[in-house]
């Protein structure tokens, strides 16, 4: 005999869910550091007993990890992450394209995808020494600020553009170069369309400009992407600016195109 939608184990079973999620959310955002149990039911709403029912769960799945008094991500994440980037084929020929590239194998280069009004980069080639105030594998940031946010948010209409951000009023700025609002948003992506790439000058970093193309895919099952480069902001020139972007232009039609 199967329950109905309403027996109170079901609701129970989607509760547990719906906690593990939050905690496995609230351990990735603080990365460095092991939280307690007391803090991560208050994050999440629930009793300390709720909570390290939760957390008893995933440490047995090997989800999370006790370090100290508290807990952190455990490695099976690293693992599920890996099977999800693998069967991303774009994943695999950007790291080759990028290599190939005359322009880009020097250059730290990052792919990403977008997920509602945020970025998810999924990976990044460092041709020199890596640049720490860039975004790690993994990493979320605001699409709005970004060079590669903005040149996937470009592959919309821009009534696409608003409904995605239909809650939001002005956003939160990280420098005093980032996009403040949806009418300057809206401009800034008019420019990506015009000119086939995308440039933040400082947005999220005040020293780095970013500069990004975005491909769009005609197979519901495969996620739009976007190629991005970061730059220190004293180095390049206009000229260089364009140079690089339109190689990032050619380095994702080429990643979109690569018959696998």
């Amino acid at each position: 005999m199967t329950n109905s939608p309403d027996d109170p184990v079901d609701r129970r079973t989607a509760t547990a869910v719906t906690r593990a999620i939050a905690v496995l959310d609230y351990l990735a955002r603080n990365p460095r550091e092991a939280i307690p149990l007391s803090d991560i039911a208050r994050e999440i709403g629930a009793a300390k007993s709720s909570t390290l029912n939760v957390c008893t769960a995933l440490e047995a799945g090997r989800l999370i990890q006790r370090r100290g008094r508290g807990y952190e991500l455990g490695r099976r994440v690293v693992e599920l992450g890996g099977s999800y980037l693998s069967s991303f084929d774009q994943v695999r020929e950007f790291y080759l394209a990028c290599t190939e590239s005359p322009t880009l194998s020097h250059e730290l280069v990052q792919i990403a995808v977008l997920e509602g009004t945020d970025v998810l980069y999924l990976a990044r080639h460092e041709g020199r020494a890596p640049l720490l105030l860039s975004a790690r594998v993994g990493d979320r940031l605001p699409a709005a600020l970004t060079a590669v946010g903005n040149a996937l948010l470009a592959l919309y209409a821009d009534e696409e553009v608003r409904m995605r951000y239909l809650d939001h009023g002005r956003f939160e700025p990280r420098t005093e170069n980032s996009t403040k609002d949806l009418a300057e948003l809206l401009g800034k992506l008019a420019q990506v369309r015009a000119r086939g790439y995308a440039v933040d000058r400082g947005g999220v970093h005040q020293a780095v400009i970013g500069i990004a193309a975005g491909v769009a895919s005609s197979d519901p099952r495969v996620s739009a992407f976007a190629v991005g480069v970061s730059l220190i902001a004293a180095t390049p020139t206009d000229e260089e600016i364009a140079r690089i972007g339109a190689e990032v232009v050619t380095v994702a039609r080429t990643i979109a195109h690569h018959p696998l």
